[in-house]
């Protein structure tokens, strides 16, 4: 099982200097906002992917006055000892040691501790638009296929050197596509193999969101899933081709797989029309149990789960459903927040889980 053992934090966010030690695999984390919560779990997840869960530089995470910030954690898995040391100074590049051995690419560091994280803002992956809902999926793909993570990167640099292009074109009133033509090909082999890697991903992730969703609300709600791409019904050659004229008028490319999607329907109805909050909150932990589920099958053992507020927008019966599943069923480290401790207590008393407790307002 792979599991967090300790991590010690300077200067990152609101915490100065704090070490924290975790000796069981089901964690509660109490304290009134403010006091650091979701910033713990955050260094926790920032020691997995390099990178913080939410939004914005690296900068903006620095400790207010400080000229860096610096997070060491020791993680164990299958008896191997893993110690991971994310360092980030004021205007310098990013420094990322595993067992005191410094990474020539970070990229070389994602999917060796994986990690599943749910947070408030998380709904916008039900409400907002596609680029949440491809996040998601990139999100998950990229901890499981490394060549997947690298013909993102690739695909991602091309498509922003063609965005460039046409808005020089544009600017400059030229008409010679002689170049674009040549960007054009670059892009065509990155996308179809992403195209590729998500449809297989899709038929693995729809039936298991579907089955959680059932699991959470109890209920017989026809819950739909569907993976959405051009690609489906044309080649990236003749979508390019399609859309050129209007590429050129927007200055931006209209068609890849950069526009993909993932839809929700209930009952036949896009779900985020008609869906109550309780209902999209379980939509979302059905998404995030599902990613759960897929690396921890991939993997060959669990992710450690980050589960931020989730008391929220939840009744008791889709609550009690959802943290069965997750303190009793799965077998992994798992990391819950709530501003109340006695919920927490009374949640783990109810379940017979044998957990640990860290108070925030008592540090």
């Amino acid at each position: 099982m792979l599991s967090l053992q300790k991590i010690t934090i300077t200067h990152y966010k609101n915490y100065e200097v704090q070490s924290f030690d975790f000796e069981k695999s089901i964690i509660g984390i109490c304290g009134s906002n403010g006091k650091g919560k979701t910033n713990l779990l955050d260094a926790v997840y920032y020691s997995c992917f390099t990178k913080s869960y939410f939004p914005g530089s690296d900068t903006l995470n620095i400790h207010f006055n400080q000229e860096g910030f610096r997070i060491e954690s020791s993680f164990v898995n299958n008896l191997l000892h893993y110690k991971v040391v994310c360092i980030q100074r004021n205007n310098c590049k990013k420094e990322l040691y595993l067992n005191d051995v410094l990474y020539e690419k970070l990229s070389h560091h994602i999917g060796l501790l994986p990690a599943v994280m749910i947070a408030p803002d998380d709904i916008e992956i039900i409400n907002g638009g596609s680029e949440g809902r491809r996040k998601y999926m990139d999100t998950i793909l990229c901890q499981l296929d490394a060549d997947y993570l690298n013909q993102l990167i690739v695909y991602n640099k091309i498509l922003q050197q063609r965005n460039s292009l046409l808005k020089n074109l544009a600017n400059k009133k030229i008409n010679d596509v002689s170049l674009l033509e040549i960007i054009d090909q670059q892009l065509i082999n990155p996308c179809n193999i992403i195209f590729s890697k998500r449809m297989e991903f899709a038929a693995t992730l729809i039936p298991l969101v579907v089955r959680f969703y059932q699991q959470i609300a109890n209920n017989e709600e026809r819950l739909q899933v569907e993976y959405e791409s051009n690609l489906k019904d044309f080649s990236i050659q003749d979508l390019l081709e399609k859309n050129k004229e209007k590429d050129f008028l927007l200055q931006r490319t209209n068609a890849g797989i950069h526009k993909d999607d993932l839809r929700f329907e209930l009952d036949v109805l896009l779900f985020k029309n008609i869906a109550s909050q309780g209902q999209k909150k379980s939509l979302l932990f059905a998404l995030k149990l599902a990613e759960y589920e897929i690396i921890k099958n991939t993997k060959g053992f669990s992710p450690i789960l980050l589960l931020d507020d989730v008391f929220e927008k939840l009744d008791d019966d889709r609550m009690n459903n959802l943290l069965e599943w997750v303190c009793n069923k799965n077998k992994g480290q798992v990391f819950i927040t709530d501003t109340h401790k006695e919920r927490l207590t009374d949640v783990f008393d109810r379940l017979g889980v044998n957990g640990q407790i860290i108070d925030l307002g008592k540090m």
